[in-house]
C-alpha cells in the first residue's frame, strides 16, 4: 500500500481523509492549519481533519507558514511518502515541498477543471445558477489548480441545493474519488490529461456581496445569491436600518401570484410599476412575498438582526412586517 501524507482543513478534506484510512493506506502524518480561537471566550478550535486524525491517533503537524519552512520542508522529506493528498488546505504548496513525494501530490478540487480554479468552487457554482458541477483529482504543479487531471466525476446540481447541502455531497464523492485516483496511481495506470486556457477562477467571497441589489438583480439572481451564501454568511437586506438575512427563497411570477392571492387581480396593472423590494404581503399565513424586477420573491426562512433563523410563519407571528414598506 502507498505511504501518505494528507493535508487538509475543514470538513470537506475530513472525508478524503476518512476514505483514505478506511482503504488501508498507510498515513504518514496529517497536516492542518492551526487551531483557531472561537466564539466568546475565544477558545481554540481544531479543524475537522485535526480532529479525525485525533481519533485515529495519526502524527499531526500544524505549520504557521510552509512557504521557507525548512524546518517543516525536511520533516516531510524524511517521513519519505509515496504520494501527498491535498484537499482544502487553504495554503499554496512551494515547488520544494510539491517534489518531494515520488508518486506526486495530488489535489482532490471541488468543480469540473478547468472550470472555478480557486478557493470557492463550490459556492460559485451555486451563486452562478450553474446546472452541474463535479469534482476533480489532479497532479499538483505550482499554480493554482493548473495541474493535469487526472479523474472526474460529474453531478447535477438542484434548483433549490445550498452551498452547504451541495458542499457535504461533493465531500463524499470526492474522498471516493481520491481512493480510486490513488489506485490507479498504485498501478501506474492513472490518466494524465492538460487543463488548456479555456479555465475560470473563483475567488474567496467578499461580505460585500452579500447584499441583495434589488434594483439591479433578477429574481433569480437573487435566489442564487441566497442559496449561495447558505450557510457561509447569508445574504442580507435592510429594513428600518436593520440587517435581516435571508437563507431560503422562492421565485414566482406575477401570475402564480395572483392565482394564489385573486384579490390583487384589480392591482395587477400597478405590480410592474412597484419598486424593487416593495412587500406585497407579510402574513403568519399567506408568508412573505417582496416584489423584485422580473418576478416575487417568496421567502421561506430568514433572521432577524440578533435573533435566530426561522421558518417565515414564526417570524411572522412575533414581527408585523408592513406591505408597501421597501427593502435597501
Amino acid at each position: 500500500m502507498l505511504k501518505v501524507i494528507f493535508m487538509g482543513t475543514p470538513d470537506f478534506a475530513r472525508e478524503s481523509l476518512k476514505e483514505v484510512y478506511e482503504a488501508g493506506y498507510k498515513v504518514l502524518a496529517v497536516v492542518t492549519n492551526p487551531d483557531k480561537p472561537k466564539g466568546r471566550g475565544m477558545k481554540l478550535i481544531p479543524s475537522p481533519v485535526k480532529e479525525y486524525a485525533l481519533e485515529k491517533d495519526l502524527e499531526i503537524y500544524q505549520p504557521e507558514k510552509i512557504k521557507k519552512n525548512e524546518e517543516f520542508i525536511n520533516k516531510i522529506k524524511n517521513l519519505k511518502p509515496d504520494v501527498i493528498c491535498v484537499v482544502a488546505y487553504g495554503k499554496i504548496l512551494p515547488k520544494e515541498l510539491l517534489e518531494i513525494p515520488k508518486l506526486g501530490c495530488i489535489n482532490v478540487h471541488g468543480s469540473l477543471l478547468p472550470k472555478y480554479r480557486g478557493a470557492a468552487p463550490i459556492q460559485w457554482a451555486v451563486l452562478n445558477g450553474d446546472k452541474k458541477t463535479g469534482v476533480t483529482t489532479m497532479y499538483m504543479d505550482v499554480g493554482m489548480d493548473t495541474g493535469d487531471m487526472i479523474l472526474k466525476e460529474e453531478v447535477s446540481i438542484g434548483e433549490d441545493e445550498t452551498t452547504g447541502e451541495l458542499w457535504e455531497r461533493l465531500s463524499k464523492i470526492g474522498g471516493k474519488l481520491l481512493i480510486k485516483t490513488l489506485k490507479e496511481i498504485e498501478k501506474g495506470t492513472a490518466p494524465r490529461e492538460k487543463q488548456g486556457e479555456d479555465y475560470s477562477l473563483a475567488p474567496m467571497l467578499s461580505k460585500e456581496m452579500a447584499k441583495i441589489n434589488w434594483e439591479e438583480m433578477n429574481a433569480k439572481e437573487i435566489k442564487n445569491l441566497v442559496r449561495g451564501l447558505n450557510p457561509i454568511m447569508g445574504a442580507y437586506s435592510t429594513l428600518d436600518g436593520k440587517k435581516i438575512k435571508f437563507w431560503k427563497v422562492q421565485v414566482e411570477s406575477n401570475s402564480q401570484i395572483l392565482e394564489k392571492f385573486p384579490e390583487l387581480k384589480e392591482y395587477e396593472y400597478r405590480l410592474n410599476g412597484l419598486t424593487p423590494g416593495t412587500i406585497l404581503f407579510a402574513d403568519d399565513k399567506k408568508g412573505l412575498y417582496i416584489k423584485a424586477i422580473d418576478g416575487i420573491i417568496s421567502v421561506l426562512e430568514l433572521q432577524a438582526e440578533n435573533s435566530k433563523k426561522m421558518l417565515i410563519r414564526d417570524f411572522l407571528r412575533g414581527t408585523k412586517l408592513q406591505a408597501g414598506t421597501i427593502f435597501e
